[in-house]
């Protein structure tokens, strides 16, 4: 194949990935926003566990299609991972309750540079200026759309604390086992995904209770909920696939830089389907800054020497030799 069809098609499928995990993760809050405040089902833990049962459906079936090869991912790397994962959804949650919402998008906005931190760290990740300040200009963009009234207290301090470093740590795991496993999305989401729904759908129960002051059993569920959950769940696989994907041919900073796309998209899409929050122009402003930002993400990290490794952070020795074959991880820019 030619150089530039090469890079066409390369160019293609990175957009269907990116318009996959836009999509799927704008529709997943959508109907989540509707079953919660609508319907009352207020078991966000419990949900996450349930999506992560449907996404372990969906990878038995593809393995019995024969699309996912068998693989192999140690024990302790799993253990590892789910418990970052787990801590990431337990800290956001708890976050959420304990801290007003502009701390709690203050916290969001800072797994950016702590993703940055990590490849610099574990991957000898080099930023040019430009691509930093692009960085820069995002967090301030999406900062001026979400951040209003700012109070913080020690508990809700150290509740946003945990859920940072574990989502940026859950994120960062993510390309770092596809790399140094040859697993490709749809590998490393088979070995993940059953371990998650196990352990989540133990603690969720109890974990919400707590927080909602609502036991699961004694929710009345009604035909529009129960489509609502299904349809939830549904979505979900896509969700939890595409972000797999886009981490993997990407990296986790800018899945994080431009995965803000879907904030600006989940704030247009409130204002049309619930018309609670009108678009101000504190928000417009800030939608425009956080657009530029990313496109100057997009075009500086893209340039030579805009965002390169310099040395290589996994030893060759632990990778498998499998080139050619389908478990190969998806190509990272």
């Amino acid at each position: 194949m030619a150089p530039g069809s090469k890079a066409d098609k390369k160019a293609s499928v990175d957009a269907a990935a990116w318009m996959f995990n836009v999509v799927t993760s704008v529709g997943i809050i959508i109907v989540n926003k509707a079953l919660m405040a609508t319907y009352g089902f207020s078991f966000a833990t419990t949900l996450t566990g349930l999506h992560f049962a449907t996404t372990t459906l969906m990878t038995v079936v593809l393995r019995w299609l024969g699309y996912i090869q068998t693989s192999h991912l140690p024990f302790q790397e799993l253990l590892r991972f789910v418990l970052f994962a787990n801590f990431s959804i337990v800290g956001m949650n708890v976050s959420l309750m304990w801290n007003s919402v502009g701390f709690y998008q203050i916290a969001k906005l800072s797994m950016i540079p702590v993703s940055c931190l990590l490849e610099v760290v574990f991957d000898k990740i080099r930023y040019s200026r430009d691509t930093k300040l692009s960085i820069l200009i995002v967090l301030l963009g999406v900062a001026v759309c979400t951040v209003t009234d700012v109070s913080v207290n020690s508990k809700g301090f150290v509740a946003a604390f945990i859920a940072v470093w574990s989502t940026a740590m859950q994120q960062y795991y993510v390309s770092f086992l596809q790399r140094k496993y040859s697993l490709s999305s749809f590998n490393l989401l088979g070995h993940t995904a059953p371990a998650q729904a196990a352990s989540l759908l133990l603690l969720g129960p109890f974990l919400d209770y707590w927080l909602t002051n609502k036991r699961i059993d004694a929710y009345n569920f009604s035909l529009p909920s129960a489509v609502f959950l299904v349809l939830s769940c549904t979505i979900a696989i896509g969700t939890n696939l595409s972000q797999f994907i886009c981490i993997g041919r990407f990296t986790a900073v800018s899945f994080q830089v431009l995965g803000h796309m879907k904030t600006i998209l989940v704030l247009i899409l409130g204002f049309l389907f619930f018309g609670k929050e009108g678009l101000n122009i504190q928000v417009v402003i800030g939608m425009i800054i956080a657009v530029i930002g990313m496109m100057w993400y997009g075009n500086a990290s893209s340039k030579p020497g805009g965002k390169e490794r310099r040395s290589h952070s996994i030893p060759k020795s632990t990778q498998q030799k499998h080139d050619g074959d389908s478990s190969k991880p998806d190509e990272k820019v």
